[in-house]
């Protein structure tokens, strides 16, 4: 049995998280066994799952928290577990902390896999300055580089180092996202809209990076001429206070609803009838493959999102310099344009482009087997 030990859960079922679960729900298990290293005391998004597929959970503190105690229990868990595991996978979205791959080569973990998740610093200016750092010496620690994207790989890794790097795309299952036509009504209703009101809808954190104002800017302009819309914003994070006092300042508080963290997506992109990305910057972003595998229309930020996100015909892009208003206009030609596609040319479009996870788990297979005689 090759055991692999996984760190980038966290407490949040966001984007990192559910490439990890996507790939683990369809890994050969006789085979290959994942682990998972979280530094936080919380319960993992996905921990009971996680366990009742056979993968073991270990919780340390934060570094942020206390630094002394971090260090220590870091220290501890990889000397008590010495000769355990044949790898080390990190899915990270920065290079501010290396500490698990430092400990992975002292204690004797022979394949050190750091693999980039974004393409741009989303965190404070010295956890970039970190990032910098780490970036010369990470080869030092690592053996093997991993990315999501081009653009994930250009930012992460220096060009030294870019003809080692492998893609590993953010595969999805394309049948767990497939559009439900009862979860549709269920969660219309739950939101009081029949099929007359236009839901548009945006998932990710709430945070300057996925742009969740710039979503509401747009939203007011669209209310003037569509006022029986609606707005449904998924997830939590640091800007969710001004985004709620944004919403009473423009006077629509009443047509926005704030969903919080959600475990059933494809139960509300199925309620969806647009869904709205206008981030700032990505790695390549998992959200925007789960709304296309749920066949809904989309209107994304373009230049930020790498292009070979768009599988679908009916994914529109838009540069953000354009504004508010003309973002407002080319949702109102999707309402009457863009419609929602059959599940089968989806699940078409995601096997030929290759982010059908049945297919792509095979490669991931090969890829941690590959010294394995």
């Amino acid at each position: 049995m090759y055991r692999v030990l996984v760190f980038g859960m966290t407490e949040n079922p966001g984007g990192v998280e559910s490439v990890i679960m996507n790939y683990y729900r369809c890994i050969d298990k006789t085979k290959i066994q994942f682990d998972f290293l979280c530094n936080f005391h919380e319960d993992a998004a996905y921990e009971d799952e996680l366990t009742a597929m056979g993968g073991n959970v270990f919780h340390i503190t934060a570094r942020s928290e206390n630094y002394g105690k971090y260090k220590k229990e870091l220290k501890a868990f990889f000397k008590d577990s010495q000769g355990t595991y044949d790898a080390i996978w990190v899915n990270v979205c920065s290079l501010a902390n290396i500490d698990y791959l430092i400990m992975a080569k002292k204690y004797g973990i022979p394949r050190r896999i750091i693999h980039s998740h974004n393409s741009q610093n989303m965190d404070s200016k010295l956890r970039g300055m970190l990032h910098e750092r780490n970036k010369k010496r990470i080869d030092k620690f690592a053996t093997d580089f991993w990315t999501c994207s081009e653009d994930a790989a250009k930012w992460f890794y220096e060009d030294r180092l870019l003809p080692k790097v492998v893609m590993i795309r953010n595969s999805i299952s394309v049948d767990r996202m497939a559009f439900d036509e009862e979860k549709r009504r269920n969660y219309r209703k739950k939101l009081h809209c029949d099929e007359r009101t236009w839901v548009i809808g945006n998932v990710g954190r709430l945070h300057f990076q996925k742009n969740q104002k710039f979503c509401l800017d747009i939203f007011q302009h669209f209310l003037k001429k569509y006022p029986n819309a609606c707005l449904v914003l998924i997830g939590q994070g640091e800007d969710e206070t001004d985004l709620k006092m944004l919403t009473a300042r423009y006077g629509i508080s009443e047509k926005v609803y704030f969903a919080g963290k959600q475990t059933d997506i494809c139960g509300w992109l199925s309620a969806f009838d647009t869904f709205l990305f206008p981030s700032k910057f990505e790695g390549l972003p998992i959200a925007a493959l789960e709304a296309q595998a749920n066949g809904v229309p989309m209107l994304a930020s373009a230049k930020v999102i790498p292009q070979e996100v768009k599988i679908n015909s009916n994914f529109v892009f838009l540069d953000l310099d354009e504004g508010a208003e003309v973002w407002s206009e080319h949702l109102s030609q999707m309402q009457k344009t863009a419609k929602r596609l059959d599940v089968s040319e989806v699940k078409q479009n995601f096997t030929e482009k290759g982010y059908n996870i049945e297919t792509e788990t095979v490669k991931l297979e090969k890829l941690f087997l590959k010294d394995v005689r």
